[in-house]
């Protein structure tokens, strides 16, 4: 069995297991740094300004009273957030007092676009109606709904689609609303991925 012969080892042992735990945090900390700076690199959408052209818009003054501020564009719509892009006929903005924004776009149909993270690979979607949530980063999708991630794609009635977690759920029409012959069910088309031949070694 191990033992310290003196006080003087008994401190040099005590000194180097304190060396030891401070690397190991400090080790951490630097980690934690370096993951949380590559996060918010790849969410950089999220914190560009909104810009939106329109034939027509109606905007309230910044002074008005209440829980938002509501501003009407109508008229071959364009609202671009950074690689995020909405194509409507026409959208209703609104901007809560903290300065997170909501859009409602109606069309025939709504297109939506935007770069995965990570991946040279675009999220493209389309329907009659879609509502984009500034605050939760989200994307709803209502009616002939239609989303494409890569070359997988889904459609349904309405796509719920998480920008952040790149996450979706896919809804068709209630049982009772479909008939034998009704195309409100989910549909969906996923592609097999490449596959790496095995590497075999030569004799």
């Amino acid at each position: 069995m191990f033992r310290l012969n003196s006080k003087a080892g008994v401190s040099r042992f005590i000194l180097q297991r304190y060396q030891l735990i401070q690397l190991l945090w400090t080790l951490l900390c630097l980690s934690v740094i370096f993951f949380s700076a590559g996060v918010s690199a790849e969410r950089a959408d999220r914190d560009k300004p909104i810009h939106l052209e329109a034939d027509r818009a109606t905007v309230e003054d910044y002074k008005r009273k209440g829980d938002f501020r509501t501003s009407v564009f109508t008229g071959n719509v364009v609202l671009t957030q950074g690689t995020l892009i909405i194509r409507a006929d026409k959208i209703i903005m609104k901007e809560d007092a903290i300065g997170y924004r909501y859009a409602t776009a109606h069309g025939n149909l709504v297109s939506f676009c935007q770069k995965r993270d990570g991946v040279d690979e675009y999220v493209e979607a389309w329907s009659k109606r879609v509502e984009y949530d500034d605050k939760t980063d989200k994307i709803e999708l209502f009616g002939n709904a239609r989303l494409k991630r890569g070359a997988d794609e889904v459609q349904g009635d309405y796509i719920s689609y998480d920008i952040t977690r790149d996450f979706f759920q896919v809804i068709g029409q209630p049982e009772q609303k479909n008939s034998e012959n009704s195309d409100h069910r989910v549909r969906a088309v996923i592609q097999p991925k490449t596959k790496q031949p095995d590497e075999k070694t030569e004799e």
